[in-house]
């Protein structure tokens, strides 16, 4: 008798299982690249597909690191949607950003979650050059993950308690190319002490403490230092929409600035230092600048300039 259960159990099995319907029950996208589009992010995996949508996409993908442990958050709602779909064949972008989606697959399954929180945590990501220790942001990192989500099904329910979506990576939003070279000398406002060095649409300027480029040779070896910070030798590297002319940047009459970044304080002997090393030149001065240690910010965001950055030399009589 039991030999017959068993092999009933078997043939209703085997019959469930060739009707032509897939029942879903885990949903796995860990090795999955995520994309966008049309304000989606989303995962694509043979037939499957997993989207997120948020309405302030703008705003929840910003390039700008999230505080640390305080990650943006958005509960699943009538305007911030969870979806996942089984397809009955291959899914492609095609199927999710079009505006008119291909008839073909056709979705055989979709799970649609009712609650929840969207968790997302951003950081940059960064490329270090082993001569200088100098960081270069590269794009940003968006960890998202889904708390105490439940998904409605064709039958029932699914929940979740912690559901890792993964990360998505965006660009940044505009290219810093700090092509700042020291071929020629640094140039200073008449009627300030902002010395600058000038690349195209990017100027680094250092409104240097006077007292550092003074008519005294210094001893080898023993430059004159200082430290930066918002109030005395402020360091600022800008890009702006259009080429930056020296005038511009002594009239304070600037074109538009797609970045602005600031250096953080120094603390002496360890980072943030300006060092000064003069000598003569003719009937004036060259003063040699360096800067050490030099971490540029701007928000979250920051970037370490390098150990040791040739700002450049200024001529003085």
């Amino acid at each position: 008798m039991k030999k017959i259960v068993s092999l009933f159990s078997i043939i209703m099995l085997l019959m469930a299982c060739d009707d032509g319907n897939v029942t879903v029950q885990t949903i796995n996208f860990d090795s999955v690249t995520a994309h966008n589009c049309n304000d989606l992010v989303y995962k694509l995996n043979s037939n499957e597909a997993f989207i997120i949508e948020i309405t302030e996409n703008a705003l929840a993908f910003t390039n700008e690191p999230t505080v640390s442990n305080t990650p943006k958050t958005y509960q699943i709602s009538s305007v911030n949607h969870v979806v996942y779909r089984f397809y009955n064949g291959t899914v492609a972008t095609a199927n999710i950003c079009s505006t008119i989606p291909p008839a073909t697959p056709s979705v055989s399954e979709e799970w649609i979650a009712t609650s929840g929180t969207i968790e997302i945590t951003t950081t940059a990501n960064k490329s270090t050059n082993s001569a200088t220790n100098g960081t270069r942001i590269t794009g940003f990192n968006h960890y998202i993950v889904l708390r105490n989500i439940t998904f409605s099904k064709p039958v029932g329910e699914q929940r979740y308690e912690t559901f890792v979506f993964g990360n998505y990576t965006t660009t940044p939003t505009n290219a810093m190319p700090l092509g700042f070279t020291t071929s020629s000398f640094l140039t200073k406002c008449t009627s300030s002490n902002v010395l600058s060095n000038r690349s195209g649409s990017e100027a680094l300027t250092l409104d240097i403490d006077p007292s550092l480029i003074v008519g005294t040779i210094t001893p080898v070896g023993s430059p004159r230092k200082g430290l930066l910070s918002s109030t005395s030798n402020i360091l600022t590297y800008r890009l702006f929409e259009s080429i930056i002319s020296q005038p511009a940047i002594c009239s304070g009459t600037l074109p538009t600035i797609l970045e602005e970044w600031n250096a953080v304080d120094g603390v002496m002997d360890v980072s943030g230092i300006v060092e000064v090393t003069t000598v003569s030149n003719g009937s004036g001065f060259l003063h040699s600048i360096h800067l050490k240690g030099v971490t540029l910010k701007k928000g979250t965001s920051d970037f370490y300039l390098a150990d040791d950055y040739y700002l450049g030399d200024y001529l003085s009589n």
